[in-house]
This record gives C-alpha cells, structure tokens and sequence, in this order.
C-alpha cells in the first residue's frame, strides 16, 4: 500500500534522528552522574555531551529547513501567537477538538490542524532551548552543573516538561493512527508519495 505524506523527504529525515536524540537525551538522563569538581561524571554523562551536541546541530537544521521551505507548514503556523486570524483559528480548533473529547471520541486528524501546528512550534522552542542551554554548558567551562547556574538549573526544570511533550506528542500520535484514518507512517517512512513534493 503507497502512503501518502504531507511532510517533505527532508522534514521526515530531520525528524527522525532529532526525536530519537530527545529520546536518548531522556533515557540517559535518568542514570546519569553529571562530572564534579571531584569526579568525573559517568559514561552516560558523557553521551549526553555527545549527543546533545548533535541535537543542537539537528535543531539549528530544522530551524533554517523550516523558515526556508516553500512547502509544508508554514512558520506562522507554527508560531501563531502574534496573528489574530491565527489565534482566532487555534482557538476554534481547541474547542473543536475539546468538543470531540467531550463526546469521547478522538478528533478527526487535519494535516493543516492550527492546534497541532502550535503544538509543533512549542515542541520545537522546547528542544531549541534544551539544546542551547546544554551547548551553553559544554561552552562555559563550568566543571559541574550546579556551577552554570540558573542554565542548568532552568535546563533541568525544563527537562520535566519534555517528558510531558514526548508522551503527549507520540501518544496522540499513536491514538490517531489507532482510531482515525491518521497513518503514522506518513511521518517514518523514507520512501512515500509526498503530496508536498
């Protein structure tokens, strides 16, 4: 069976390896020993340096992808805090959908949804920041988290609230693959018919 995808070759391959970089962020963090004046940190520690470079590089990639395209959604959709036709169609959107939830049943997935494009841009300001704030460290010269000061500390509180967007995100995901005609596919797959391309 082809799948169809709206989201272009290069948004699909940008979002693959950055999800599976937040992924690791998380799973890493939760055994970590981040390094001290008195000890190093472990092995896992030092993943997340790693890796936390590259999600840097990743996201500064979807950045320019994202606000340099000609096809897909647009950036103001993304970011429609500032636009008043934007909002007022965000908030139909989320009553839309809260209608939906009311009746239990799972909203209907629309490509162009205002709600979903606004979820998208605060999830990706969310990495941006994760990953600026890690960068941030590495490039201080700080010897422990704790001396970077308010960055780690704001990288850390802002650490619980990925958890909550990855679950959020991939289980509504996965809930609208189940039950609507939603195909996650459409978002994995290296190789369908883009009707954006």
């Amino acid at each position: 069976m082809e799948i169809t995808t709206r989201h272009t070759r290069l948004t699909r391959l940008l979002h693959g390896p950055l999800a599976l970089a937040v992924v690791v962020q998380l799973g890493s963090s939760l055994a970590m020993i981040p390094e001290r004046a008195d000890r190093p940190g472990n092995g896992l520690f030092e993943l997340q340096e790693s890796i936390g470079i590259a999600s840097m590089a990743l996201v500064l990639a979807f950045w320019l992808w994202s606000l340099s395209r000609r096809r897909g959604t647009p950036p103001g959709a993304l970011f429609p805090w500032l636009s008043g036709p934007r909002l007022r169609a965000l908030k139909v959107d989320v009553l839309r959908h809260f209608g939906e939830l009311r009746r239990l049943r799972v909203p209907a997935h629309h490509p162009d949804a205002p709600l979903a494009s606004a979820i998208h841009g605060l999830g990706l300001c969310l990495v941006t920041f994760m990953a600026a704030s890690g960068t941030l460290y590495l490039l201080s010269g700080a010897t422990s988290p704790r001396d970077a000061g308010l960055t780690m500390e704001l990288h850390e509180a802002f650490g619980s609230l990925v958890w909550v967007y990855l679950i959020g995100h991939a289980g509504m995901g996965v809930l609208q693959h189940l039950a609507t005609e939603f195909d996650l596919r459409s978002m994995w797959s290296l190789h369908p018919k883009t009707d954006k391309d």
